[in-house]
């Protein structure tokens, strides 16, 4: 059990690392840090609030403290002492809120500059961390283009590969076709294939065709001759007698050569 746990927690550590993706990581580390630095903003201002009441709380017992000093003096004045006992007596108990209204508005403005500065120095951090998270991200981008550029080079990748496959077989494919074309005309030349259509010839025809072929370029290397020497009527001469000595060649040549391919047929 414990070796099958190791070899699925390597599995699934390699699947998480093909996933992931170091861009993709940095910004939800960043998305993280301004949810937090939010939340100390938030608390800033909820502790700022409630030293803004306490002051409001102060400034009323305040009020409520000098108006009792102000009664004493009147009940004093019109020789009520009692009242003038009664009204201190409750401005003694004012006083005794004001001073710990007083003590916890002190303790309130302590956490918020301790908050406040947090909130600066969180706020400076987020901003370098943005600053190197877009730099990284930026690197990492341009190595994954040169390592795809490098591989396509390279013809390594996947896609090259692929696109590599196809041309060779689209190579071999070609060469196969003209390996059998070529080997067809060899067949028809030699007259181990028939061409039903007529249009190939036999191996008679072919001699004769290449004999008289032979023939008009002796004939015109004949004329030519006659015309560099000059004169039309030794040249015209010249040509006729290349025509009978040219077509008595091709007559002694052809026979040798055709007769034995009569006989074997």
């Amino acid at each position: 059990m414990k070796r099958m746990g190791m070899i699925f927690r390597a599995k699934a550590n390699k699947a998480l690392d093909r996933a992931e993706d170091p861009r993709e990581t940095l910004d939800y580390s960043y998305q993280k840090q301004l949810e937090l630095l939010q939340k100390v903003r938030r608390g800033v201002a909820d502790v700022a609030t409630s030293r803004k009441r306490l002051e409001l709380q102060l400034n009323q017992l305040q009020s409520q403290s000098s108006k009792l000093e102000d009664q004493g003096r009147k009940a004093l004045a019109l020789g009520r002492e009692d009242l003038a006992r009664e009204a201190l007596s409750r401005r003694a108990a004012l006083q005794q809120q004001v001073t710990d209204l007083e003590t916890q508005h002190a303790t309130l403005q302590g956490e918020e500059e301790k908050l406040t500065l947090a909130a600066q120095r969180l706020q400076a951090k987020v901003d370098a961390f943005r600053t190197k998270k877009e730099t990284i991200k930026a690197t990492y981008t341009a190595a994954q283009a040169q390592t795809r550029i490098g591989e396509a080079f390279s013809g390594i990748s996947e896609e090259m590969g692929d696109v590599g496959l196809a041309i060779q077989r689209a190579e071999d494919k070609t060469a196969q076709l003209q390996a059998r074309a070529g080997a067809i005309d060899e067949l028809l030349a030699s007259g181990a294939l028939d061409d039903p259509s007529g249009m190939h010839k036999d191996d008679i025809q072919a001699e004769l065709d290449r004999l008289s072929g032979g023939t008009d370029v002796e004939l015109e290397l004949q004329r030519m001759k006659a015309e560099l020497a000059g004169g039309t009527t030794g040249g015209q001469q010249a040509i006729e007698g290349g025509t009978g000595q040219a077509q008595d060649q091709a007559q002694s040549q052809q026979q040798p050569q055709d007769a034995p391919r009569f006989d074997k047929q």
